[in-house]
């Protein structure tokens, strides 16, 4: 091949390219022009970080949520300014880095909470005052010992008092999830005239059912007069495990925006996970919602977190868990060797993870073991990979996992055996 030949070729293979990139963008902007956006909502700064022994200082959180706007989220609800001074100084300095996400401070319903926020807000490019109340019978009788009427008269005041601050005010009924939703809807269309921007729809003791929990966000998106002015978001709690499918139910429901942090992180049992909504949106295109969340930074951000709270990840965590993208029966293995889509949804660069992994054990057959020696260095026939597998048995029925110091160790055996 002469110099022009290598040059036509290069041009040919270069328009290729062009062409293949050109063809996967038009798909995703089409895409996401018959869809609607989710917006994502990260609370790990302010919920995540009420996890006992989870206290970050003013330098994490910034390392966090510097990471979280690049990350692609829409809010980062930063703190809750009047608990304590260090987390108004947090709140402040966060309003100050951020560029691009909306920030967020929590309040009660009354006016030094609010004011307090607006302070610590006063520095952020879209600042957000999150305000709201108990509206379940037992919050109302228990928590604040009065009636119905009273709430939603205290919800309005709180609404109109953050309003004087700043444009985009959320308001949250508290334990909403067991609210009657007769109402609830009351109290979301007075929140609605108020000015309320966002309705924060929260499960907050992670009681309902997602069945249960989409009927609600549907019964508001029909019944709330008013409710194209404002975006209803779902908060849901994992008490019982179900704080993601729960969210999912709320935005196939109509809610469009979702409550969230990472590593599922929260009070008790934890909020709905980020990394999860993020996935399950992307992965069921069938929905038609997306967000902009850059999903090839879910591990790295996820590490991140776990490193700076001090709040390991459970292996078997969803996405981000050490065992998502790991095998380790015979069978999966073989199967993910051929095919990766065997048994992977998802491709783990998708999130981050170099790739998936072949976790050698008592389990693993040989098209494993003859994979993983591969990856070593050792290409080895199919004679003499009868004789390795049962030598690599004999390992593996007394260790957990066999490693790659391992794996030299039967090949220097079988070497000296042949020898």
């Amino acid at each position: 091949m002469n110099i022009l030949d290598i040059v036509f070729f290069y041009k040919i293979e270069k328009r290729k390219i062009f062409q293949l990139f050109s063809f996967e963008s038009k798909l995703s902007k089409n895409f996401i022009m018959n869809s609607e956006k989710v917006e994502i909502f990260d609370t790990t700064l302010r919920d995540g970080e009420q996890v006992p022994g989870c206290k970050l200082n003013t330098e994490q959180k910034l390392v966090i949520a510097e990471k979280l706007d690049e990350l692609g989220v829409d809010v980062i609800e930063a703190g809750f300014p009047i608990s304590s001074p260090g987390d108004f100084h947090s709140v402040s300095e966060i309003s100050k880095l951020v560029k691009n996400a909306k920030v967020c401070g929590l309040t009660r319903a009354n006016q030094k909470d609010i004011d307090t926020a607006a302070e610590a807000l006063k520095y952020a490019r879209r600042p957000r005052i999150h305000t709201g109340i108990g509206t379940s019978d037992s919050h109302i009788r228990y928590k604040f010992n009065s009636n119905r009427e009273d709430i939603i008269e205290r919800a309005v005041q709180a609404v109109k008092y953050a309003k004087t601050f700043v444009e985009d005010v959320e308001f949250y009924a508290e334990d909403a999830g067991r609210t009657d939703n007769d109402y609830l809807a009351r109290v979301c269309e007075a929140a609605i005239k108020a000015g309320a921007t966002v309705l924060n729809i929260p499960d907050t003791t992670g009681y309902c059912l997602p069945a249960e929990y989409g009927e609600k966000i549907k019964y508001l998106k029909e019944n709330v007069k008013g409710i194209e002015k404002a975006v209803l978001s779902c908060h849901c709690h994992n008490d019982l495990g179900l704080a993601t499918a729960n969210s999912i139910s709320g935005v196939m429901n109509g809610a469009r925006q979702i409550e969230c942090t990472i590593n599922g992180l929260g009070e008790r049992a934890g909020n709905t996970a980020l990394e999860e909504v993020v996935m399950i949106l992307k992965q069921h295109k069938n929905l038609k919602l997306y967000t902009e969340v850059n999903s090839k930074m879910l591990n790295s951000m996820s590490v991140l977190v776990s490193d700076l709270m001090g709040m390991p990840v459970q292996p078997n965590k969803a996405i981000v868990g050490a065992n998502a993208f790991a095998h380790s029966s015979g069978i999966h293995q073989d199967g993910v060797i051929k095919n990766r889509e065997t048994y992977e949804i998802i491709d783990p660069s998708e999130v981050g993870v170099n790739a998936s992994s072949i976790i050698l054990t008592a389990r693993s057959g040989r098209s494993a073991l003859a994979y993983r020696f591969k990856n070593v260095g050792f290409d080895v026939t199919k004679n003499e990979l009868d004789f390795l597998y049962q030598e690599f048995l004999k390992i593996a029925d007394r260790k957990k996992e066999v490693n790659n110091d391992d794996l030299s160790l039967i090949i220097e055996k079988a070497t000296r055996k042949i020898g």
